[in-house]
């Protein structure tokens, strides 16, 4: 097991589709992300309250949920609330998402580019919206 940089963040994916789940830890891992994934919300606070993420990658269109309604629980928690979110959709884009209430620090329409979510990533946890 590699030891990781104190510097290194710890980045939570929640995505339904294995694939992209795997993708997106592998490039994470490779920047030298401690990352952890799951492919439903259902065990996500208890996953968030063990894990401590430093971000979360959150798709839109969960077997189990909506993201958007995941993001209103994240927010209107105090422990949770300033954990930033990126939400990742293959149905919305930028232009037709409707946030709601609670608005993400940042959105990526799938399929998105590596660069582009690396970038996004880096941005977010350096304070920036998108």
């Amino acid at each position: 097991m590699d030891i990781l940089p104190p510097s290194c963040k710890n980045v939570l994916v929640i995505e339904d589709n294995h694939a992209i789940l795997d993708v997106i830890t592998l490039i994470l891992q490779s920047e030298s992300y401690k990352v952890t994934g799951l492919n439903k919300s259902a065990d996500m606070m208890n996953h968030i309250e063990q894990f401590k993420p430093d971000l979360i990658i959150l798709d839109i269109m969960l077997p189990d949920g909506d993201g958007r309604d995941l993001l209103k629980t994240l927010r209107s928690d105090a422990s949770t609330a300033y954990i930033p979110v990126l939400m990742i959709s293959a149905r919305y884009t930028a232009d037709n998402v409707q946030h709601g209430e609670f608005k993400p620090n940042g959105f990526l329409s799938k399929p998105f580019d590596i660069d582009d979510l690396l970038d996004r990533i880096e941005g977010i946890l350096a304070g920036k919206t998108y």
